[in-house]
């Protein structure tokens, strides 16, 4: 990612926020990598604390992964209580990736990327059609315990707004950046802490982000003092 080394001090900082005062997060277990995936794809549009209520809802209406493969996108969204299009797309994507695996295996799991090399784990993961990004890292995080950090438009939208990141960086640069500056230990806590705090508007993201904002207020306000300098 671009000027990384300006951005890595204010990342830190942002770290040291978000775990003041906090106990460790752990991932949570998934029996079969297929169920991180369909969890991801849920999460990704909605809080976090509701799709946990959606994911209980689909798993206890529906007999197996096989019948909600099969089932109507109508369907899914009633058990998920929304009728919104983002609602409706997470639904097909859904569908799209369990028909997309069954086809694939003739059976609906993904246990046997766990015998896989992390990397060919993530390159397959990747290639289903239907999966998002974020769907992909979250599960390559939470249940092959690889090293990742998903992003949510909101986490992203965060991170660029208040200077953690570069504003102008794409996806796989930030992810880049994150990963090499954040260790695959400390992963899922940063991912989870970061998440829960933009979704709950926690105070101790404003007082992270305050330092980036101003720094780059000073910065605006030294370059037009060297410009009318030079005239």
């Amino acid at each position: 990612m671009k000027d990384s080394k300006e951005y890595s001090p204010r990342l830190s900082k942002l770290v040291r926020s978000l775990k003041r005062g906090t106990e460790k997060r752990v991932a949570p277990a998934f029996t079969d990598p297929i169920e991180a995936v369909i969890y991801a794809l849920i999460s990704e549009r909605i809080s976090d604390a509701a799709a946990t209520r959606a994911f209980k809802r689909l798993k206890s209406h529906f007999i197996d992964l096989n019948d909600l493969r099969v089932s109507r996108i109508e369907e899914i969204q009633d058990v998920l209580r929304d009728g919104s299009q983002q609602a409706e797309a997470g639904a097909r994507a859904i569908t799209q990736v369990l028909n997309a695996v069954f086809d694939k295996t003739d059976h609906i799991s993904l246990a046997a990327l766990g015998a896989e090399g992390k990397r060919q784990a993530h390159k397959e993961l990747s290639e289903i059609p239907g999966i998002t990004p974020f769907a992909v890292d979250y599960c390559f995080l939470t249940a092959l315990g690889g090293h990742a950090i998903p992003l949510t438009e909101q986490m992203l939208n965060y991170m660029k707004e208040n200077q953690i990141v570069h504003p102008q960086a794409s996806l796989e640069e930030i992810a880049g950046f994150l990963e090499r500056q954040i260790p695959a230990a400390e992963a899922y806590e940063f991912y989870d802490l970061l998440r829960s705090a933009i979704e709950q508007g926690s105070p101790e993201l404003a007082a992270a982000a305050a330092p980036a904002k101003k720094s780059a207020a000073g910065n605006k306000t030294t370059k037009k003092k060297n410009e009318k300098k030079a005239k």
